[in-house]
Formats: structure tokens, C-alpha cells, sequence
């Protein structure tokens, strides 16, 4: 037996009796309408067994909550539960995946920064084969520069058509880094393929930067001839060097003491309105003078014998932090050439040759003399060997040197 305290304006849910009559006498008319029996009626008792309501076979049992429990009924039926460990499974292996992605590609730009070329393609394989994988390409101009960098100009450019393969469109900075990339070994013809190349596609268009880049190989490599060349094409592209391509170029001259080319320069860039000269502009061109003052000291010391003096001018330079320039150590070579000092000469050469110092062709006249003086023949043929190798451009006074050679193994 169950109690329940009913406050609804309903009329109470017990059965009525079987021998009720159905019409109402006017005694119980009269009662109905009557408010004080209808307020009674409002606060009656209503006393139900739990036999009058029994639950259907086919309703869930439910349960009736204590005094002082949560008021309300629950159903007791055991509900279907969402598979709550394989979500989160799920979960924990997407987020261990996304992490693992991140883990490879901070491996990737530490073995880039470190300039680990060969750990950070096996970085960079790693990562395509994750199902987050997207080319990105940002992620291939860094394996470019750091391919150049570390003399992989053959990796760099199958980077270069992967990248192609993989649906990113190459521009005109994705073709200047991989000109750059064998710039940077001195492979300046396949340079001037990259940007024959870059020409005949409508999107990729040198530009001010790709001629830079070539240029300063040029300059490395002492192929001057070439700067006019580059300088013409410019020209008919309506290119316009900027100060930082002509104190490139500036500084190459000056190095190799072609004042005159040197001169040119300059007096273009102060006729120019697009690259006036610089802070840059003027220590190079102080840094020429001041050497080639230098030099000239040493090669006036070197053809006196002064070797002491000739040092401490030499140890002067370094000093005052003015680089010692291939006019420098010419300067030095001629002057232990001139008295067959070949073990001198060889050492200055091979200093010159640590300091990745580019040699010319008075390098190799002064040894060629060094050699003969000394009556090394046989170094003056790997000498001219060596030349050929470099790439050294024949002129006149190498001819001369060597047929002096021959008259003097001759006689």
C-alpha cells in the first residue's frame, strides 16, 4: 500500500464502484454543486494498492525512489551504451599520428638547420608516407637551399621534379634556388641551362635575382667574359641590376686588380637612378684601394728579397682585417718564382688554393717561371696540366712562359 498526496484539480483516479448508479439522485446534484464538498473533494486521501495497477508483461520495471532520494522515477532496463574505449581508442591513435607528424616534421627542420642533407631526406620520406601527408612548398624551397648548400646539385634538382610531379606549380624563386644549387659548386653551364629553361616557361621569368645569383659565379669563378653577356641580356629583357648585383660584380673586379672594368662600374652606378651606391659600395671600393696599396708594397719587398718586410706588411693586412686577394698572393708567388724558391712558392700556392683563393693566369705563369728557375720540369707539365684542369683562360704570357721552358730544357 502505497500513499500519495494529490493536489490536482483532476478528479481522483479510483475505480468507481460497480453499483454506483448511473444517474445521480438530487441529493448528490446538490452536494457536487456545493463549493465546501468540492474543497473536499480537492483534499481527500486517495488510498490505492499496488494490485490495482499492475504492470503489463511487456512494460521495463521501474523504480520508486526512497524518502530523502532524487524524486523521480528510473527506469531500470539497461539502456545501449555508446562503445565509449573504442572512441577513445580512436581518438588517442589519431592524436599519437598528428603528433607523430609533428615529431617528423621538427626532425625535418632540425637535420635542415644542422645541414644534415642525407638524415633530412630520410625525414622527408618519412613524412610522405603518412596519411596527413601535404606537399607543401615551403618544405621543398628549404631541401633546395640546404641541397645547394651541402654541394648536392643533382639531389637538389630530383627534389626539384618531384616537387613538379607532386602538383605544385614551380615559380621563379623554385627555379632561382635550383640555379643557385649549382652555382654554388661551380657549375656555371648548367646554371645557364636552368635559366634557358626558365625563359620558355610563361610563369617562371628570370628576374633580377636569378642574374645575380649567375653573376656571382661568374665572378667566383673568374669567368668575366660571361658578366657582359649576362649584363647584355638584362638589358634586352629590361632587367635593371640592382646595387646589390653590381657590388657583386664590383667587388669581383676589384679582386682581381681589373681597375679599369672596376671603374666602368661605378661610374654606371652613379649615373643610375635605380642602384645608386651604398655603404657596401664604398667599403669595397676602399678595401680595393687600401689593398692593392698593400700590394704593391709586397711585390716592390718580394723583388728587392726584403722577405721580412714582405711578411710584415702581409701580417699587417690581417690585422687592419684587409682580405688577401689573388693579386696578393701572386705578388708572393712571383717573388719566390723569380729565385726558384719552389719550396716557398709550392707552400704559398697551396695556401692560397685552403683559402678557396680562385688562381688566374699570372698564378700560373709565376709558377711555371718558379719551376724553370728551379729546374723542376717536370712539375712545369703538371703545372700546365693543372691549369687546363681549372680552366684557366690562355693568354699570351702563359704561351711565352712555356716555350721558355722548352728553349731551356732545349739548351
Amino acid at each position: 500500500m502505497s500513499l500519495s498526496f494529490s493536489s490536482s484539480l483532476l478528479p481522483s483516479p479510483l475505480p468507481h464502484n460497480k453499483n454506483t448508479p448511473k444517474h445521480k439522485t438530487h441529493q448528490q446534484l446538490q452536494q457536487s454543486q456545493n463549493p465546501l464538498h468540492t474543497h473536499k473533494l480537492l483534499l481527500r486521501c486517495a488510498f490505492t494498492s499496488a494490485a490495482t495497477a499492475l504492470p503489463s508483461s511487456s512494460s521495463p520495471k521501474k523504480k520508486h525512489w526512497k524518502q530523502g532520494e532524487f524524486p523521480g522515477i528510473t527506469d531500470t532496463s539497461v539502456p545501449r551504451r555508446t562503445a565509449i574505449k573504442n572512441i577513445k581508442k580512436k581518438l588517442d591513435r589519431k592524436n599519437k599520428a598528428k603528433a607523430w607528424v609533428n615529431t617528423v616534421a621538427e626532425a625535418l627542420t632540425d637535420c635542415v638547420l644542422k645541414k644534415q642533407w642525407l638524415q633530412a631526406l630520410q625525414m622527408f620520406e618519412m613524412q610522405k608516407e603518412q596519411p596527413f601527408y601535404q606537399p607543401k612548398e615551403a618544405t621543398y624551397m628549404k631541401l633546395l637551399v640546404l641541397l645547394g648548400r651541402c654541394g648536392q646539385p643533382q639531389r637538389a634538382h630530383q627534389i626539384f621534379d618531384e616537387m613538379i610531379e607532386e602538383g605544385i606549380e614551380p615559380t621563379s624563386e623554385f627555379y632561382t634556388a635550383l640555379l643557385a644549387a649549382y652555382c654554388r659548386n661551380n657549375l656555371i653551364e648548367e646554371g645557364f641551362s636552368i635559366i634557358n629553361q626558365m625563359k620558355t616557361v610563361p610563369r617562371c621569368q628570370p628576374h633580377v635575382y636569378t642574374y645575380s645569383t649567375l653573376l656571382k659565379a661568374c665572378v667566383d669563378a673568374s669567368r668575366f667574359e660571361l658578366i657582359d653577356i649576362l649584363y647584355q641580356e638584362m638589358d634586352e629583357r629590361l632587367i635593371s641590376p640592382n646595387t646589390v648585383t653590381q657590388n657583386i660584380v664590383l667587388s669581383g673586379f676589384g679582386k682581381v686588380g681589373m681597375y679599369d672594368q672596376m671603374e666602368r662600374v661605378l661610374s654606371g652606378m652613379l649615373e643610375s637612378t635605380a642602384c645608386k651606391p651604398d655603404v657596401w659600395t664604398m667599403n669595397i671600393i676602399l678595401n680595393v684601394f687600401e689593398t692593392r696599396t698593400f700590394n704593391i708594397l709586397i711585390g716592390a719587398y718580394g723583388k728587392k728579397r726584403m722577405y721580412d718586410k714582405m711578411s710584415s706588411v702581409m701580417e699587417c693586412m690581417r690585422k687592419l682585417q684587409f682580405p688577401w686577394t689573388t693579386s696578393t698572393y701572386n705578388n708572393v708567388i712571383e717573388a719566390f718564382a723569380d729565385v726558384g724558391d719552389a719550396k716557398n712558392m709550392e707552400y704559398t700556392f697551396d695556401q692560397m688554393r685552403a683559402e678557396d683563393m680562385k688562381a688566374d693566369t699570372k698564378t700560373f705563369c709565376c709558377l711555371v717561371n718558379g719551376y724553370a728557375n728551379a729546374g723542376l720540369f717536370h712539375k712545369v707539365i703538371s703545372s700546365v696540366q693543372l691549369a687546363a684542369k681549372f680552366e684557366i683562360p690562355e693568354n699570351t704570357s702563359l704561351y711565352k712562359a712555356v716555350m721558355r721552358v722548352q728553349r731551356q730544357m732545349i739548351w
